[in-house]
């Protein structure tokens, strides 16, 4: 049965789990973030993405209020919960300054509880390539999502990862990527080298002709 919620829209992808401080400060989500901590009900950040609102987002909760100002916007730490789609948008919602719908909670597939082998590996390569320590935690499900903002995707990819319900095929798409931007990065590395080495003296062997 669909739910409603209010929306907060955001040019950004939020997945379930993951931690998002945010500070508050346009009037209409002051309004929202304000009903939210009275009653404890969450609200949803669609993504919006190239001028739209393309349909999925996720349900979020404030999970701390760190300080309301004198000017009344507030700084919160929040924490996404679960993807849902769209099926009614109002903006903005009767009586209040916000938009909000009716959505429908998309259903996860957990069907990989670890992390493909290749996928660390990659990623791995990345952060070596990059000289860029990453942590992540392999027992955390779902890999895909605690990993996503850390393999370098483009927000429509971030954006399509959101959408996609099965972890399996989650984690195909970060593989398919990786392999897709390692090359990429490992030539940027390698030119950069060049550039540093461009006017030192050079200990060239000879050739022989």
């Amino acid at each position: 049965m669909p739910a409603f919620l209010p929306f907060f829209p955001l040019n950004l992808v939020v997945y379930p789990g993951e931690k998002l401080n945010l500070h508050i400060f346009e009037e209409r989500y002051r309004q929202l973030i304000s009903e939210c901590l009275e009653t404890g009900e969450s609200f949803g950040i669609p993504t919006y993405l190239d001028d739209r609102l393309p349909g999925c987002g996720t349900e979020v909760k404030v999970t701390k209020l760190h300080e309301r100002h004198e000017d009344g916007t507030m700084d919160i730490s929040t924490e996404g919960i679960q993807v849902f789609r769209i099926e009614t948008f109002e903006n903005p919602v009767n009586d209040k300054l916000y938009a909000g719908g009716e959505v429908a909670f998309l259903t996860e597939d957990t069907d990989l509880v670890r992390p493909l082998p290749q996928l660390t590996e990659l990623l791995d390569t990345l952060y070596d390539l990059l000289a860029t320590p990453v942590a992540y935690d392999v027992l955390k499900a779902p890999f895909s999502f605690q990993i996503a903002h850390k393999a370098g995707l483009s927000l429509a990819d971030e954006y399509s990862l959101l959408t996609m319900k099965r972890e399996s095929q989650r984690q195909q798409f970060l593989i398919q990527h990786l392999l897709k931007v390692i090359p990429v990065v490992r030539e940027m590395e390698q030119t950069k080298a060049r550039i540093r080495m461009n006017g030192h003296f050079k200990n060239l062997d000879p050739l022989n002709f």
